[in-house]
């Protein structure tokens, strides 16, 4: 089972079909094949390692490195370009590749080279020259396919190891899920060192056979544009981008008119975005939930089974639970827990962390995801909050998610993170951050008033403030642990 193998089959079989639409041009599927051997011959020149990097913006370029990397039996390690830089050199080097393949934009952008034995820039290559023919790798399903590095909460990056068995488990886990064939019209922004960009936005659509569309910056106007002009079936994007969308200038409910499925995923949506888009485009945003440690995905909300606030039921194949993370005890519908998790797509462990691999493991090989949440009598999942940021309160469980709702919901809030602050009476107390819609003005003690008519007193933020912008990731997902910095 190799996850290059039935991409590389479909650019052979239909050599004048457009796979994927950038920012640059169209790639029909022999161009793809022939810059994919003109890199593979490049790396195996020089590229002495078992892994080899790839550091790109989000465009046909990431995978047509990592076809290359993959026919030449390498393990792609696919290189957050938004890390600083003491912490890419600390992946370059836990990693342990000699080869970095790139594109010197990208080295523009980040204002450094990567320090890599090698680096090899596309910019460098003739790709209207005849490349030489490679017979591609195979791998077994337990071999790694890729390294894709996460920070977690705290710490150095983790590299979480996925196999060509993970790989394609999950995707064969969202075919059988979602109808998608040959026709069907991917678009999105999302970056594909991350698991929701490499495996739903990329290998996903190339091992189907259909179009992918991307663009390497989110500018609302310009998703717009991409709409307008190819009419996708799927658009998946973060929280932060469809609050961005909902309130763009030009956009109108026709522009949304032919996708099927429009997916939110990496943290979950407030109800103020998910209204907003209901009332300004009559649409209707499906949740998914996954992690980098399960390919990612792991359940989707299918449109005609839609209820609030649920990620869906979970994907063919993947058994989930809910635990009581003090007990063990698995709980029944409707009870709060641990969400837990086996399938053909949950990672073989943490590279070269085997304590920490085991720690993420129950003894009957359930992985331990962090998230609590529950299930309801008919199987939908909702996501309630992580373990490590509930707040105790006088003794009462708060999660930040419920507070940041209220908060979100208020008329000069755009968005909202909120984290705990000890407190020698009660334990903990909330605090919030705000970052506020433009034009709006900052009131601290009406936001409180706001809250109180829908939170129960301890819930409170006990001081809220503003910030010009919400410490973000790469994939939009709010800091917490930069939060708690400016409280101490």
């Amino acid at each position: 089972m190799s996850v290059h193998l039935p991409i590389l089959r479909n650019l052979l079989l239909h050599p004048t079909r457009t796979f994927i639409v950038d920012d640059k041009k169209s790639y029909k599927g022999v161009e793809l094949l022939i810059a994919a051997l003109h890199v593979a011959s490049a790396i195996r020149e020089r590229c002495k390692t078992e892994t080899v990097g790839v550091l790109s913006p989000t465009s046909a370029a990431f995978p047509i490195c990592a076809l290359a990397g993959w026919m030449t039996g390498k393990t792609v390690v696919p290189l957050n370009f938004l890390l600083k830089r003491e912490e890419l050199e600390y992946v370059l080097q836990d990693c342990g590749t000699d080869t970095v393949v790139t594109v010197q934009p990208m080295l523009d952008f980040m204002g450094y080279t990567p320090p890599a034995k090698h680096i090899i820039k596309l910019d460098d290559i003739n790709f209207k020259s005849m490349p030489e023919p490679i017979w591609p790798a195979s791998f077994a399903d337990e071999d790694l396919a890729v390294l894709l590095y996460t920070s977690g909460t705290s710490g150095k990056p983790k590299g979480v190891m996925l196999t060509h068995a993970n790989i394609c488990g999950n995707i064969r886990q969202i075919r059988n899920w979602i109808p998608i064939d040959k026709n069907f019209v991917f678009l999105g922004v999302l970056p594909q060192f991350h698991s929701f960009g490499m495996t739903a936005l990329t290998l996903l659509p190339l091992t189907v056979g259909c179009k992918v569309v991307y663009t390497a910056r989110f500018v609302p106007g310009k998703i717009i544009k991409l709409l307008r002009e190819h009419r996708p079936d799927c658009f998946i994007a973060i929280p932060s981008m469809y609050n961005a969308l909902l309130h763009g200038k030009d956009a109108v409910p026709e522009d949304w008119a032919s996708a099927k499925y429009i997916v939110s995923g990496g943290e979950p949506l407030p109800q103020a975005v998910f209204d907003g888009f209901r009332q300004k485009f009559n649409v209707t945003i499906n949740e998914g939930y996954g992690l980098t440690e399960t390919s990612p995905c792991t359940n989707w909300c299918r449109p005609d089974e839609w209820r609030p606030h649920s990620v869906g039921k979970p994907l063919p194949e993947l058994l989930q639970r809910i635990v009581d993370p003090a007990t063990s005890r698995v709980l029944g519908p409707n009870h709060d827990g641990e969400v837990q998790m086996r399938g053909p797509n949950v990672m073989k462990g943490y590279y070269k962390l085997p304590e920490q691999t085991a720690g993420v493991f129950t003894a009957d090989g359930f992985f331990k995801t962090g998230d609590m949440g529950r299930h309801d009598l008919d199987g939908h999942l909702y996501i309630t909050g992580r373990i490590k940021e509930m707040l105790i309160v006088g003794g009462e469980n708060v999660f930040p998610r419920e507070i940041e709702e209220v908060l979100n919901r208020h008329e000069s809030v755009k968005d909202s993170g909120v984290i705990g602050k000890m407190d020698p009476m009660r334990g903990e107390l909330p605090v919030a951050f705000v970052e506020l819609r433009e034009g709006a003005t900052f009131d601290e003690s009406a936001l409180r008033t706001w809250c109180r008519k829908s939170l129960a007193g301890y819930k409170v933020p006990d001081e809220i403030r503003v910030m010009e912008a919400l410490p973000r990731n790469p994939t939009g997902k709010i800091m917490r642990r930069e939060l708690k910095k400016l409280i101490g």
